[in-house]
């Protein structure tokens, strides 16, 4: 498939999935409750004259079959859904409703995808084999929609033999996409302790078990254990996020609630570390003479980038936008359960600049003032179009 034509018809069809953006990000659906998202995507590919199959509840499977549709089998992802945030940007497009805002750019993804479907299928006598479209909800809450999407087959039927996924990256200029080899994105395990000591009067702590001090001891060991059983070159973040105990200044509770996460890289240190933390946890809590019940809510995996896709994706975003747009991505501790589907077949996530410091968009993911440089969005159509009509499978 001609390169310049798409980056023609990326160009054409940029201002119309711009304003599909806008339509997702004024009316934004938290997750698993994407029933108007679902329903606008449908919408879209139906003008199309693309099929597809609602799956997951709120998920979308579509399907474009070039020239020889057996020969090679690409999926492309993206994710619907929006988080518990409100808006604090004063846009014509800002969120529609209070408390939900689309603060990590699912929006983006799900324009980009509709328009390099457009462009797929618009040219699909010129390229060779089949694009499944993966429109998947539940991206930012446990259990993960990946999960669910891949429970309800849609790495089946047919098996994609490699899979893409953009995400909007707010530290790298628009314009700019990059890249990363192996493993790009930790793993992510929810940590819930309920500290029971026995309440009573604060001069009287003798007479208590006082959860608020264990609390702190444990919180400490808690650190302790990653920083003294972790190999240093191995990244792990434990962090304790929320404490809630206590009400008044003259008595020690009954009980301590901690919440945190846990996140790391490597998956046999991971679950080799869910078993160190219940036992410091217990042991200490139970010294000091209370009682713990804790739950690891276990999350996404670890995100890993199969060598040769991620090769093959590259050097085709550096053909198409040149060497000179294309940057290493770094490492981080967010999670994303496309690691879900990295697990089941090679894949690449990588990464779409949206940030333009002179017109002040340079809020990053997960705040009330996110938005992007929407220029990024014809960057993101052509070069999804390009890889998935071009991309080596391994």
């Amino acid at each position: 498939m001609n390169r310049e034509l798409i980056q023609e018809q990326a160009k054409k069809i940029a201002p119309l999935a711009t304003e599909w953006r806008r339509h997702i990000h004024a009316h934004p659906e938290l997750s698993y409750q994407e029933f108007e998202t679902c329903a606008f995507v449908q919408a879209r590919l139906s003008e199309m004259g693309i099929r597809y199959e609602v799956i997951a509840t709120t998920g979308v499977v579509g399907i474009i079959e070039g020239k020889d549709p057996q020969n090679r089998i690409i999926a492309l992802r993206a994710d619907m859904d929006a988080l518990p945030i409100l808006e604090e940007n004063d846009l014509p497009y800002k969120s529609t409703k209070p408390g939900i805002m689309h603060a990590c750019g699912h929006d983006v993804h799900t324009a980009c995808l509709l328009g390099a479907a457009q462009i797929l299928q618009e040219n699909k006598e010129a390229w060779t084999g089949t694009v499944k479209l993966i429109f998947q909800p539940g991206e930012e809450k446990n259990p993960g929609g990946a999960s669910l999407m891949i429970r309800d087959g849609v790495l089946e039927n047919p098996k994609p033999q490699a899979i893409l996924a953009l995400h909007v990256n707010t530290t790298l200029e628009c314009g700019l996409v990059s890249f990363r080899e192996g493993k790009v994105m930790a793993s992510a395990d929810e940590l819930y302790f309920t500290i029971k000591g026995k309440g009573g009067h604060a001069a009287s702590p003798h007479l208590a078990v006082d959860p608020i001090l264990i609390s702190a001891h444990l919180i400490t060991a808690l650190q302790q254990l990653i920083s003294r059983n972790n190999q240093p070159f191995n990244p792990t973040v434990l962090s304790i996020t929320s404490i809630h105990g206590g009400t008044t200044t003259n008595v020690i509770p009954d009980e301590v609630k901690l919440m945190g996460t846990f996140r790391a890289m490597n998956e046999a240190w991971r679950f080799e570390a869910h078993q160190l933390i219940r036992q410091i946890s217990e042991g200490l809590v139970q010294s000091m003479g209370g009682e713990l019940d804790l739950h690891i809510d276990v999350g996404y995996p670890c995100v890993n980038n199969d060598a040769r896709v991620n090769d093959s994706a590259r050097s085709l975003a550096e053909s198409y936008l040149g060497a000179s747009k294309v940057s290493e991505t770094e490492l981080r501790m967010g999670a994303e359960d496309f690691g879900y589907y990295a697990q089941q077949i090679p894949a690449c996530f990588y990464r779409l600049g949206t940030r333009n410091e002179a017109k002040g968009i340079v809020s990053g993911v997960h705040t009330p003032r996110f938005d992007v440089d929407e220029s990024a969005i014809e960057v993101g159509i052509g070069l999804m179009a390009w890889m998935g009509a071009q991309l080596t499978p391994p």
